[in-house]
């Protein structure tokens, strides 16, 4: 039987079958290989994963007995997989979050976390394409790592916060660097953050037990081949647990919802050739463990 002692991960995709049919919800153990199609084999499991999160912990053992049993396997080339998660009640970012981001920009590191929102309707899948809006001249990259949350979550302490916590997943924050100016929706950065297109996630969540620490993994984006960023999680101000914690003292996290967790240095804006994302670019966000994105830049119709 499978267990939570096994070295393999439990990565949680949503995807739809080439052929035809409904948005499934799967378990993949590795990277690349056939997914367990768990919504598929019991009628009972949510075929999303908010909707599977807010079902509560029974959802989770039920998955795991699906896994064990392997009943119903897909190829990923039989697939079109889509982004991890859809329609959380809500994405908070997490500004200036990296030491090696604020030492770029010459900033002192803060005291405090200061946050941001994305709307839903930003994120793609893993290899959706990213939109260049046609107003903005300065589309800029951040990799980040996505904590997703797994139960309702309101003023808990910070040695109780990975209670809470579901599992974790790639981002990239895309960022319309001209609308982050004070000339710009009166230097509000939610158009600068919520165009279309600019938040996409995936290829799948892992489970927090998969992760043995995420506070001691590499991430990396490369533009056209090129390595632009090359961070580790080792190098936040503050870290996932207190993120968590300070705001659940502020708002109520939900099941499903996502925390960006910040970038590290090497993002385009602050480069010595202030290099900004330019229709047809290929950007390649990875985390080890979790996965890669590959995301086109694409004109806007």
């Amino acid at each position: 039987m499978f267990s939570c002692s096994n070295q393999v991960a439990m990565r949680f995709m949503q995807y739809t079958c080439k052929r035809d049919g409904p948005q499934r919800l799967g378990v993949q153990l590795a990277p690349d290989r056939d997914i367990i199609e768990v919504s598929a084999v019991r009628a009972s499991v949510p075929n999303n994963l908010v909707d599977f999160l807010r079902a509560g912990p029974q959802m989770m053992d039920k998955a795991k007995r699906i896994v064990a049993e392997g009943e119903s396997l897909i190829s990923c080339e039989n697939v079109n997989i889509l982004p991890p998660i859809t329609k959380p009640d809500k994405i908070i970012c997490v500004g200036l979050n990296y030491k090696s981001h604020c030492d770029e920009q010459k900033k002192p590191y803060p005291k405090e976390p200061f946050f941001f929102s994305k709307f839903p309707s930003t994120i793609v899948g893993p290899n959706g394409n990213v939109i260049h809006p046609p107003n903005s001249r300065a589309l800029d990259w951040e990799v980040e790592l996505a904590v997703i949350m797994g139960k309702e979550c309101r003023n808990v302490f910070k040695d109780k916060a990975k209670d809470y916590i579901f599992g974790y997943t790639v981002a990239q924050d895309i960022s319309a660097r001209d609308w982050q100016k004070a000339s710009k929706n009166h230097g509000q950065w939610l158009f600068a953050k919520s165009m279309d297109t600019f938040c996409p996630l995936g290829p799948a969540v892992v489970a927090k037990e998969f992760i043995a620490d995420p506070h001691n993994l590499r991430l990396t984006c490369s533009i056209n081949g090129s390595k632009k960023q090359d961070g580790n999680t080792s190098d936040m101000v503050h870290d996932i647990y207190d993120l968590v914690s300070y705001l659940s003292h502020c708002i109520t996290l939900l099941p499903g919802d996502i925390i960006l967790t910040g970038t590290p240095s090497g993002v385009g804006i602050f480069s010595q050739t202030k290099q900004m994302l330019q229709v047809g670019d290929i950007i390649e966000s990875e985390i080890s463990g979790l996965g890669k994105l590959t995301n086109h830049v694409v004109s806007s119709k």
